[in-house]
């Protein structure tokens, strides 16, 4: 393996550790928040799907 390959693996295995360390201290409050707020927008977006197909279904 060529230095410049041994050198990305150490970066891409850094990377991978950070990420993991970022998510291992994230709380769950903010995640369930986000969670909550990206629930709520998908509802809304179905209810407005369901809207424009039921217009459309008694044109």
């Amino acid at each position: 393996m060529t230095q410049k390959e041994l050198l990305y693996l150490e970066d891409a295995y850094n990377h991978e550790k950070n990420i993991i360390d970022i998510y291992n201290n994230l709380e769950m409050e903010v995640v369930e928040d986000f969670m909550t707020k990206e629930l709520k927008r998908h509802e809304l977006m179905k209810n407005k799907i369901k809207k424009l197909l039921e217009m459309k279904a008694n044109d």
